[in-house]
């Protein structure tokens, strides 16, 4: 932004036909200004020392420096935002992951044919090169817990999270530090495309203590166990217990929807389900939750400080639906005293 007030972008890949898509996407907008671009790694280092932008957009798989191995060096050397851009396989949803754990704040994807629709990411690009550039690396601290409405003495039987940009790295904080013997399921929406989210899925079972699984239809809703929407299909309860997983309604704004989640929380758990509302774009799931605060049940917001976006929990916390709002780093804890109804256990 450097005194223009323009968000400052360099673009990273070595495709030619990339980086004239990538710019002319983005320089539609005029909060936006492509200060440059760069075949390779080696020509993006020297470029950021020169151009000084605050943001990059930054491709995996490069000849002479690949991408993993340049992000590595700008969160050493010039830290700021970079957004990945990543193909829809298998290896490049899992060095995606690994960029995310590298410092990348989120992602876009491409196909096998090196092409971007720009129809259809125009819109998320431009929102979040915005809004991950605005926010930056910097966290603000936190304010300390906001407990508006005291937890019920109940036994709650699930936690619902949904999140979006940012997710993956901020769902790995949570998982990662509740405990094995959980007593109530988990079920997560995290905007990502399909291919994504099984990787996801298997790398945080393989860091937390929990079950981690993508959902498929029919799984149950099981103590300890977290079942991750697929990629491009809703997650919803058929009933209490069990999950359905689909494409209906196909015309949502986003799929999986965090929305459907919460909606079928409320309806078949109601005043015993959890809903939690973490880091993302836009309003989604602000409807289910909505929904889920007429049934009873108890919901959570985290806090801006800690958000990478704070979009999805701030449409919650204005509308007054949050019950409490909490960092990232205070909701594992709130979580375990929520369910395990202890004497002043909710600790954070």
């Amino acid at each position: 932004m450097k005194g223009t007030g323009r968000v400052r972008v360099l673009v990273v890949d070595d495709s030619a036909f990339m980086r004239r898509a990538i710019s002319a996407v983005l320089e539609t907008d005029p909060e936006i200004e492509v200060v440059g671009t760069a075949g390779d790694g080696l020509e993006a280092l020297e470029k950021l020392r020169s151009l000084d932008p605050d943001l990059v957009t930054l491709d995996i798989e490069m000849p002479k420096m690949d991408g993993l191995t340049t992000l590595k060096h700008i969160m050493k050397e010039h830290p700021l935002p970079v957004l990945m851009v990543s193909s829809f396989t298998t290896e490049g949803a899992d060095a995606t992951l690994t960029a995310l754990e590298l410092g990348a704040v989120d992602f876009i994807p491409k196909d096998l044919s090196m092409s971007l629709d720009i129809v259809k990411i125009r819109y998320t690009l431009l929102e979040k090169v915005k809004a991950i550039a605005r926010r930056g690396l910097r966290r603000r601290a936190p304010a300390g817990p906001k407990v508006l409405t005291p937890p019920p003495e109940r036994k709650f039987e699930v936690i619902a999270i949904g999140v979006s940009t940012g997710g993956p790295m901020s769902l790995q904080k949570v998982l990662t530090k509740l405990p094995a013997d959980l007593p109530a399921g988990v079920l997560v929406v995290q905007h990502m495309p399909p291919k994504f989210t099984k990787p996801l899925a298997e790398r945080l079972d393989r860091l937390s203590t929990l079950e981690v699984r993508e959902a498929v239809d029919g799984d149950e809703v099981t103590p300890g166990r977290v079942l991750l929407a697929p990629g491009g299909r809703h997650l919803r309860v058929r009933r209490k217990g069990e999950v359905e997983v689909g494409e209906e309604p196909v015309d949502a704004l986003y799929k999986p929807s965090i929305d459907e989640l919460m909606a079928s929380v409320a309806e078949h758990y109601g005043p015993w389900g959890v809903g939690i509302i973490m880091t993302g774009m836009g309003h989604d799931g602000r409807s289910g939750i909505r929904l889920l605060k007429r049934k009873g049940g108890y919901v959570v917001a985290q806090d801006e400080a800690s958000c990478v976006v704070y979009g999805m929990p701030k449409a919650i916390v204005e509308e007054g639906l949050a019950d409490a709002i909490l960092s990232l780093d205070e909701i594992p804890g709130y979580i375990s005293g929520l369910l395990s109804q202890r004497s002043g256990g909710y600790t954070c």
